[in-house]
């Protein structure tokens, strides 16, 4: 047994962002801090979590943020127990960037000792396959292996868009949401990095402090504005680390062939509940509910029911759909292709397709809870925001509806205030 196998630590660290930033994801975002928000029955952040459990000799997981601590203390002790990895939230106290968040903690982070150090993004939906990735990242032998997918060119703008070479998959260049093509690679938003990272953001910061100085000297205003208003400490990881190290033999690509999304609306968070149902498939089939229609509920493709929840015979369930802790499921009822939240009741033939139902709502008899199922489109998918009564034989197509609303009346295409 080599002496190299003995010194490897690993520590993960996933960025969860704060509650300015999940603006997008209200109504949901009212309730709860959008990484706790349950997809496929389990916190948003429990995924990239979980996945961090099959990195061998990982010693420590950190969860960074600007939410206060209280909101993750219940969900930090619980998912530590559960997995047996120690985890810690740990609170920026201002924003530093991507890559100056996790230089701002390097003490802590350092703490193990590790040789690897994962970096994650909270918000994005994947397979997470990081021992893979430690794999090859130890075999390039580079400071950094960023994860990337292949989209289709029509898309690709709207990410950091790189070019890594086709033999050695070392990264030749990185744009930041480029104005043109370049490539139909993308970053993931998942990274594996050496210690030496911190060398990295440590040298942008100096290299700021010292143009600071520079002009501090003389009158020499032709520096660029965008980089004068930074602060020193403020490091992003892909302007300023990823672009200027692209071709420097320090930062490799690995490629998912699996899917990849990012969660940024409650559309996207419907898709992306049934892309981790589908994942469960093969690393979690336990968590999937069966079933034929004779003792319990008849259930198709991919379905998730809380061990709480009181689902009738009768109801038919699937594919796609995740119940939540003591849901009540009537007799008759059908539901596709949606997020059902905990304490909610539906009753006897309803259905509920293409939406999330949130947090106490009920829905009344022979009523339907529907839209397109448009993951993109503003409306495309029906929301209702916690305790929204919908009561009997109401129809709700294609709209959001704030929380503690009754809907007696049949309503579509509205965003309900």
């Amino acid at each position: 047994m080599g002496m190299t196998t003995t010194d490897e630590r690993a520590v993960a660290v996933i960025m969860v962002g704060g509650p300015t930033k999940g603006t997008r994801f209200r109504p949901l975002s009212l309730n709860i801090p959008k990484p706790l928000f349950p997809l496929a029955g389990q916190p948003m952040v429990h995924h990239p979590i979980s996945a961090c459990k099959r990195i061998p000799n990982l010693v420590q997981i950190y969860l960074v943020g600007f939410y206060e601590e209280r909101e993750f203390a219940l969900y930090v002790s619980s998912i530590s127990n559960e997995l047996r990895v120690p985890v810690r939230y740990l609170k920026e106290d201002k924003p530093h960037g991507s890559a100056g968040g996790l230089y701002n903690f390097r003490d802590l982070i350092m703490e193990d000792n590790p040789s690897h150090i994962f970096l994650l993004n909270c918000d994005v939906c994947c397979s997470f396959p990081l021992p893979e990735m430690l794999e090859a990242h130890k075999r390039y032998g580079g400071m950094g292996t960023i994860l990337v997918i292949k989209v289709s060119p029509d898309t690709a703008y709207q990410f950091g868009e790189l070019v890594a070479d086709a033999n050695t998959n070392e990264l030749l260049h990185y744009t930041e949401k480029p104005e043109t093509f370049v490539s139909d690679r993308i970053n993931c938003g998942v990274y594996v990095f050496t210690p030496e990272i911190f060398t990295a953001i440590q040298g942008v910061s100096t290299q700021r402090k010292d143009r600071a100085n520079l002009r501090r000297q003389s009158s020499f205003e032709a520096l660029q504005s965008a980089t004068r208003s930074l602060p020193a400490e403020f490091v992003r990881l892909d302007q300023d680390i990823l672009s200027p190290l692209a071709g420097k033999k320090q930062l490799y690509t690995y490629e998912t062939m699996d899917f990849w999304e990012q969660i940024k609306t409650p559309g996207m968070s419907l898709k992306c509940s049934g892309l981790y149902l589908s994942l469960f498939r093969y690393t979690s089939p336990r968590l999937l509910t069966e079933g034929d229609g004779t003792k319990s509920a008849t259930i198709i493709g991919d379905v998730y029911i809380h061990p709480s929840a009181k689902v009738h015979p009768t109801a038919k369930i699937g594919p796609n759909v995740s119940i939540s802790a003591n849901a009540r499921v009537g007799a008759g009822v059908r539901l596709i292709n949606c997020i059902i939240l905990d304490d909610v009741e539906i009753k006897e033939n309803a259905v509920v397709i293409h939406s999330i139902v949130g947090w106490k709502c009920s829905i009344g008899r022979w009523s339907r809870v529907q839209a397109e199922g448009d993951h993109n489109a503003k409306l495309g998918v029906t929301i209702l925001g916690e305790a929204v009564n919908v009561e009997d034989e109401v129809v709700v197509i294609n709209c959001i509806v704030l929380p503690n609303k009754t809907l007696n009346v049949s309503v579509q295409q509205e965003i309900i205030l």
